[in-house]
Protein backbone atom coordinates (compact mmCIF):
# COMPACT_ATOMS: atom_id res chain seq x y z
CA UNK A 1 0.00 0.00 0.00
CA UNK A 2 1.06 3.73 -0.46
CA UNK A 3 3.21 4.76 2.20
CA UNK A 4 1.39 8.02 2.57
CA UNK A 5 -1.66 6.07 2.61
CA UNK A 6 -0.34 4.18 5.97
CA UNK A 7 0.76 7.53 7.15
CA UNK A 8 -2.28 9.01 7.35
CA UNK A 9 -4.06 5.82 8.74
CA UNK A 10 -1.61 5.49 11.33
CA UNK A 11 -2.29 9.45 12.47
CA UNK A 12 -5.84 9.26 12.77
CA UNK A 13 -5.99 5.47 14.35
CA UNK A 14 -5.60 7.23 17.88
CA UNK A 15 -9.12 9.31 17.17
CA UNK A 16 -10.47 6.38 15.52
CA UNK A 17 -10.61 4.18 18.31
CA UNK A 18 -11.56 7.01 20.31
CA UNK A 19 -14.42 7.05 18.45
CA UNK A 20 -15.45 3.64 18.03
CA UNK A 21 -15.23 3.21 21.95
CA UNK A 22 -17.12 6.49 22.68
CA UNK A 23 -19.11 6.44 25.44
CA UNK A 24 -22.22 7.84 24.00
CA UNK A 25 -23.44 4.29 22.86
CA UNK A 26 -23.17 2.79 26.02
CA UNK A 27 -25.64 5.41 27.23
CA UNK A 28 -28.48 4.17 24.48
CA UNK A 29 -30.64 1.42 25.99
CA UNK A 30 -33.98 2.96 25.75
CA UNK A 31 -36.49 3.85 22.31
CA UNK A 32 -35.98 7.51 23.90
CA UNK A 33 -32.09 7.43 23.86
CA UNK A 34 -32.06 6.34 20.19
CA UNK A 35 -34.54 8.64 19.43
CA UNK A 36 -32.21 12.00 20.87
CA UNK A 37 -28.77 9.84 18.76
CA UNK A 38 -30.81 10.12 15.48
CA UNK A 39 -31.98 13.48 16.02
CA UNK A 40 -28.52 15.23 15.60
CA UNK A 41 -26.99 12.16 13.70
CA UNK A 42 -29.54 12.53 10.52
CA UNK A 43 -27.43 16.04 9.53
CA UNK A 44 -24.27 13.98 9.37
CA UNK A 45 -26.44 11.57 6.88
CA UNK A 46 -27.55 14.78 5.08
CA UNK A 47 -24.52 16.58 4.76
CA UNK A 48 -22.51 13.32 3.27
CA UNK A 49 -24.46 13.62 0.36
CA UNK A 50 -23.29 17.63 -0.46
CA UNK A 51 -19.53 16.35 0.28
CA UNK A 52 -20.48 13.67 -2.02
CA UNK A 53 -21.55 15.76 -4.69
CA UNK A 54 -18.64 18.09 -4.41
CA UNK A 55 -16.63 15.24 -4.99
CA UNK A 56 -19.13 14.33 -8.25
CA UNK A 57 -18.78 17.93 -9.72
CA UNK A 58 -14.84 18.20 -9.62
CA UNK A 59 -14.18 14.32 -10.74
CA UNK A 60 -17.01 13.83 -13.56
CA UNK A 61 -18.25 16.31 -16.01
CA UNK A 62 -21.61 18.11 -15.19
CA UNK A 63 -21.63 20.02 -18.13
CA UNK A 64 -22.67 20.57 -21.80
CA UNK A 65 -21.32 19.86 -24.08
CA UNK A 66 -19.89 16.79 -21.99
CA UNK A 67 -15.99 15.95 -21.95
CA UNK A 68 -14.03 13.36 -20.49
CA UNK A 69 -12.79 14.87 -17.11
CA UNK A 70 -10.18 12.59 -14.82
CA UNK A 71 -9.98 8.98 -14.55
CA UNK A 72 -12.23 6.57 -15.57
CA UNK A 73 -11.90 4.18 -12.28
CA UNK A 74 -12.91 7.74 -10.33
CA UNK A 75 -15.69 8.36 -12.25
CA UNK A 76 -17.07 4.89 -11.39
CA UNK A 77 -16.10 5.12 -7.75
CA UNK A 78 -18.41 8.88 -7.59
CA UNK A 79 -21.17 7.72 -10.25
CA UNK A 80 -21.26 4.54 -8.27
CA UNK A 81 -21.43 5.19 -4.85
CA UNK A 82 -24.01 8.41 -5.75
CA UNK A 83 -25.91 5.73 -7.54
CA UNK A 84 -25.70 3.79 -4.02
CA UNK A 85 -26.46 6.78 -1.54
CA UNK A 86 -29.22 8.56 -3.50
CA UNK A 87 -31.03 6.24 -5.39
CA UNK A 88 -31.47 2.86 -3.31
CA UNK A 89 -34.14 0.57 -2.39
CA UNK A 90 -36.35 0.88 0.96
CA UNK A 91 -37.74 -2.22 2.90
CA UNK A 92 -40.25 -2.32 0.34
CA UNK A 93 -38.54 -1.88 -2.75
CA UNK A 94 -39.40 1.94 -3.11
CA UNK A 95 -36.19 3.96 -4.32
CA UNK A 96 -34.71 6.75 -2.07
CA UNK A 97 -31.84 8.18 -0.96
CA UNK A 98 -30.31 6.70 2.11
CA UNK A 99 -31.27 10.73 3.68
CA UNK A 100 -34.48 9.80 2.93
CA UNK A 101 -34.82 5.94 4.26
CA UNK A 102 -33.31 7.48 7.54
CA UNK A 103 -36.14 10.18 7.55
CA UNK A 104 -38.00 7.40 7.29
CA UNK A 105 -36.44 5.26 10.01
CA UNK A 106 -36.50 8.50 12.45
CA UNK A 107 -40.45 9.20 12.03
CA UNK A 108 -41.30 5.22 12.04
CA UNK A 109 -39.34 5.69 15.60
CA UNK A 110 -40.61 8.55 16.89
CA UNK A 111 -37.56 10.57 16.86
CA UNK A 112 -38.53 14.34 15.94
CA UNK A 113 -37.96 14.98 12.05
CA UNK A 114 -39.07 18.77 12.98
CA UNK A 115 -35.19 20.46 12.68
CA UNK A 116 -33.90 18.45 9.61
CA UNK A 117 -37.39 19.02 7.57
CA UNK A 118 -37.05 22.78 8.15
CA UNK A 119 -33.40 22.87 7.03
CA UNK A 120 -34.25 21.09 3.83
CA UNK A 121 -37.36 23.72 3.23
CA UNK A 122 -35.18 26.70 4.19
CA UNK A 123 -32.44 25.33 1.44
CA UNK A 124 -34.81 24.90 -1.18
CA UNK A 125 -35.76 28.76 -0.57
CA UNK A 126 -31.76 29.44 -1.13
CA UNK A 127 -31.53 30.48 2.35
CA UNK A 128 -27.59 29.60 3.68
CA UNK A 129 -26.80 26.42 5.25
CA UNK A 130 -25.46 29.15 7.71
CA UNK A 131 -28.49 31.03 8.24
CA UNK A 132 -30.37 27.68 8.04
CA UNK A 133 -28.96 26.25 10.81
CA UNK A 134 -29.47 28.92 12.77
CA UNK A 135 -33.04 29.43 12.41
CA UNK A 136 -33.31 25.88 13.20
CA UNK A 137 -32.02 26.28 16.28
CA UNK A 138 -29.11 23.32 15.85
CA UNK A 139 -26.75 22.38 19.06
CA UNK A 140 -23.36 23.65 18.58
CA UNK A 141 -22.27 20.15 17.95
CA UNK A 142 -24.41 19.74 15.14
CA UNK A 143 -23.19 23.24 13.56
CA UNK A 144 -19.59 22.70 13.73
CA UNK A 145 -19.81 19.48 12.25
CA UNK A 146 -21.46 20.53 9.31
CA UNK A 147 -19.64 23.84 9.08
CA UNK A 148 -16.33 21.78 8.56
CA UNK A 149 -17.72 19.73 5.80
CA UNK A 150 -18.61 22.87 3.53
CA UNK A 151 -15.52 24.18 5.10
CA UNK A 152 -14.09 21.31 2.97
CA UNK A 153 -16.53 21.82 0.03
CA UNK A 154 -15.58 25.35 -0.46
CA UNK A 155 -11.52 24.57 -0.50
CA UNK A 156 -12.15 23.70 -3.63
CA UNK A 157 -9.74 21.08 -3.49
CA UNK A 158 -10.99 17.35 -4.85
CA UNK A 159 -7.58 16.01 -2.70
CA UNK A 160 -8.85 17.44 0.47
CA UNK A 161 -12.73 16.63 0.04
CA UNK A 162 -11.46 12.93 -1.43
CA UNK A 163 -9.43 12.69 2.16
CA UNK A 164 -12.56 13.36 4.21
CA UNK A 165 -14.37 11.42 2.28
CA UNK A 166 -12.24 8.69 2.39
CA UNK A 167 -11.15 8.30 6.09
CA UNK A 168 -13.55 10.66 7.90
CA UNK A 169 -16.51 9.73 6.66
CA UNK A 170 -16.43 5.63 6.77
CA UNK A 171 -18.26 3.68 8.79
CA UNK A 172 -17.48 4.81 12.35
CA UNK A 173 -19.85 2.72 14.43
CA UNK A 174 -18.96 0.10 16.42
CA UNK A 175 -20.27 -3.42 16.20
CA UNK A 176 -21.92 -3.31 20.03
CA UNK A 177 -24.28 -0.47 18.58
CA UNK A 178 -25.09 -2.82 15.71
CA UNK A 179 -25.85 -5.47 18.43
CA UNK A 180 -28.23 -2.93 20.88
CA UNK A 181 -30.23 -1.58 17.58
CA UNK A 182 -30.61 -5.47 16.67
CA UNK A 183 -31.93 -6.48 20.31
CA UNK A 184 -34.05 -3.32 20.48
CA UNK A 185 -35.69 -4.58 16.57
CA UNK A 186 -36.27 -8.14 17.72
CA UNK A 187 -38.38 -6.40 21.26
CA UNK A 188 -39.99 -3.56 18.96
CA UNK A 189 -39.55 -3.83 15.35
CA UNK A 190 -42.69 -1.73 14.41
CA UNK A 191 -40.34 1.28 16.08
CA UNK A 192 -36.88 -0.02 15.43
CA UNK A 193 -36.67 -1.92 11.83
CA UNK A 194 -36.30 0.50 9.52
CA UNK A 195 -33.13 2.23 11.25
CA UNK A 196 -32.00 -1.31 10.96
CA UNK A 197 -32.31 -2.08 7.99
CA UNK A 198 -30.37 1.33 6.64
CA UNK A 199 -27.98 0.23 9.23
CA UNK A 200 -27.19 -3.06 7.32
CA UNK A 201 -27.64 -1.43 3.51
CA UNK A 202 -25.26 1.59 4.50
CA UNK A 203 -22.34 -1.01 5.61
CA UNK A 204 -23.18 -3.37 2.71
CA UNK A 205 -22.91 -0.17 0.32
CA UNK A 206 -19.65 1.35 1.92
CA UNK A 207 -18.22 -2.38 1.89
CA UNK A 208 -14.60 -3.31 0.95
CA UNK A 209 -14.95 -2.27 -2.53
CA UNK A 210 -15.79 1.25 -2.18
CA UNK A 211 -12.85 1.85 0.62
CA UNK A 212 -10.43 0.03 -1.80
CA UNK A 213 -11.63 2.57 -4.68
CA UNK A 214 -12.00 5.62 -2.36
CA UNK A 215 -8.32 4.65 -1.24
CA UNK A 216 -7.28 4.85 -5.22
CA UNK A 217 -8.93 8.02 -5.56
CA UNK A 218 -7.07 10.01 -2.94
CA UNK A 219 -3.56 8.20 -4.47
CA UNK A 220 -4.34 9.69 -7.73
CA UNK A 221 -5.50 13.50 -6.37
CA UNK A 222 -2.41 13.50 -4.35
CA UNK A 223 0.03 11.89 -6.61
CA UNK A 224 3.55 13.23 -5.53
CA UNK A 225 2.74 16.37 -3.96
CA UNK A 226 4.14 15.90 -0.22
CA UNK A 227 1.92 19.14 0.40
CA UNK A 228 -1.44 17.53 -0.79
CA UNK A 229 -1.04 14.54 1.24
CA UNK A 230 -0.12 16.61 4.06
CA UNK A 231 -3.49 18.96 3.41
CA UNK A 232 -5.18 14.80 3.22
CA UNK A 233 -3.85 14.27 6.61
CA UNK A 234 -5.03 17.37 8.48
CA UNK A 235 -8.30 17.79 6.86
CA UNK A 236 -8.80 14.04 7.83
CA UNK A 237 -7.65 14.07 11.09
CA UNK A 238 -10.24 17.50 11.88
CA UNK A 239 -12.77 15.68 10.29
CA UNK A 240 -12.79 12.97 13.10
CA UNK A 241 -12.35 15.36 15.84
CA UNK A 242 -15.66 16.40 14.68
CA UNK A 243 -17.30 13.20 14.58
CA UNK A 244 -15.73 12.98 18.26
CA UNK A 245 -17.40 16.25 19.22
CA UNK A 246 -21.23 15.67 17.49
CA UNK A 247 -20.80 11.98 19.78
CA UNK A 248 -19.81 14.35 23.04
CA UNK A 249 -22.80 15.98 22.29
CA UNK A 250 -25.02 13.68 21.77
CA UNK A 251 -23.99 11.88 24.84
CA UNK A 252 -24.87 15.13 27.00
CA UNK A 253 -28.54 15.27 25.18
CA UNK A 254 -28.96 11.83 26.76
CA UNK A 255 -27.50 12.12 29.92
CA UNK A 256 -29.90 15.10 30.49
CA UNK A 257 -32.81 12.99 29.74
CA UNK A 258 -31.49 9.83 31.83
CA UNK A 259 -31.34 12.69 34.96
CA UNK A 260 -34.10 14.51 34.09
CA UNK A 261 -36.73 10.87 34.41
Amino acid sequence: MNPNILKIQSAIEPIRQEITSHSVYKYIHELEDLQLFMQDHVFAVWDFMSLLKGLQRHLTCVDIPWIPVGSASTRFLINEIVIGEESDTDTEGNTMSHFELYLKAMQQSGASTEQIEKLIVLLSQKVSVQEALTQVQVSESVRQFVDFTFEVINTQKPHIMAAVFTFGREDLIPSMFLSMVKDLNQSMPESISIFNYYLERHIEVDGDHHSHLALKMVEELCGNDAEKWAEAEAYSLRSLEVRNQLWNGVEVKIKELVESV
